[in-house]
């Protein structure tokens, strides 16, 4: 990948296989009336609640640069571990620092997603309290990985924004924990932690990628498991 056109898969080919056949699983599942009742309950139709998930999917592979910090040195060309999952540290041909990017997928469709949730539901309140525990809790077990930028556990946005959720409010757990999960990822994994980002060896980091898509990613089909059994 050159560093000025990054756009690569952020997980090896056989952990990205993982999410898209949870993806698959999930169409299926969307044909059972529950959970098509339960995506409607969070204010989407079946049809865009698939529609939310595959452009966070496709989009995971999608990244607009936003900043371009300079660097002492680089990482390239291979893969890194953290907690069992591997990631994608990007080729870099023609070098000029770390470029920071937006994710699409990661970040940019479940920001907006969350936005239209918090406004539809009116969680003015109970969001950005879900928000600012689960983004406490991410910014405490966030860590900066050589060559690859912040990296977190991946299944604790998913846990966190689903326990968040459940206590603050039963009838609207599942935009809330979409919310949650989201929006408090984003804040506690990436945005607090762009300072750490220098240093690392990194071409590209990535916000709401990398790292943290796979958490988002599971946040979001959590939300309609969520709703399916709170109603």
């Amino acid at each position: 990948m050159h560093v000025n056109q990054p756009h690569y898969l952020p997980l090896p080919l056989p952990f990205f296989s993982i999410l898209v056949g949870v993806f698959v699983f999930l169409v299926v599942l969307l044909q059972v009336r529950a959970l098509r009742f339960a995506y409607m309950s969070i204010g989407f139709s079946a049809g865009g609640a698939m529609l939310v998930l595959l452009g966070s999917l496709v989009g995971s592979y999608f990244n607009i640069p936003v900043a371009q910090l300079p660097e002492r040195h680089l990482l390239s060309g291979h893969h890194v571990s953290f907690f069992g999952m591997r990631y994608v540290v990007p080729v870099v041909i023609d070098w000029p620092g770390t470029v920071v990017a937006v994710n699409v997928g990661g970040a940019l469709i479940p920001g907006l997603t969350s936005l239209y949730l918090f406004i539809r539901h009116r969680l003015w309140v109970r969001g950005l309290l879900a928000i600012a525990c689960v983004a406490a809790l991410c910014h405490q077990l966030a860590s900066p990985v050589p060559g690859l930028g912040i990296a977190l556990p991946v299944f604790v946005p998913a846990i966190a924004s689903a326990a968040m959720a459940l206590l603050l409010s039963l009838r609207r757990a599942a935009p809330l924990a979409y919310i949650g999960g989201s929006l408090g990822t984003l804040v506690g994994a990436d945005l607090l932690n762009l300072g750490r980002v220098q240093g690392l060896g990194a071409p590209l980091v990535s916000i709401g990628g990398a790292g943290t898509f796979d958490g988002i990613f599971l946040t979001g089909v959590l939300a309609v498991l969520i709703a399916s059994v709170s109603r």
